[in-house]
């Protein structure tokens, strides 16, 4: 009895840890409507930095607050109040946050660098 609690609680341990760590894998799962706060760079800035909290992104300029516009495959279409048109931007990123579970940032980018909690980026395995 006592090793069937054991088990159970060490396989509620593994999947809570592989929750946790859900958002780190580098992609973020958007739907049309949800905001988050993209590069304000242009579409010719390479980071094509995302997060869901505010701050600068991997190049060092402040992110802006966007909408998600459009869902296509592995792209969003992003759309902030001052840009004239939407701009596209990959879900996957080659980098993430490394700050752990207990950060709410879920930041991606195409660049190393800090993401918006300061933490350094990872590359995405």
């Amino acid at each position: 009895m006592k090793k069937t609690i054991l088990i159970a609680a060490v396989m509620l341990t593994i999947a809570f840890v592989a929750f946790s760590f859900a958002g780190a894998k580098g992609k973020m799962d958007l739907k049309v409507g949800d905001e988050v706060y993209a590069c304000n760079c242009g579409d010719s800035c390479p980071c094509k930095t995302m997060s869901m909290k505010e701050g600068n992104c991997t190049c060092g300029k402040p992110m802006v607050k966007a909408k998600v516009m459009k869902v296509e495959g592995d792209t969003v279409m992003l759309k902030a109040e001052n840009w004239e048109k939407e701009r596209a931007f990959p879900t996957t990123g080659k980098y993430t946050c490394a700050c752990g579970p207990e950060c709410k940032c879920d930041t991606i980018s195409q660049n190393p660098g800090k993401c918006p909690c300061g933490t350094d980026m990872k590359k995405v395995e």
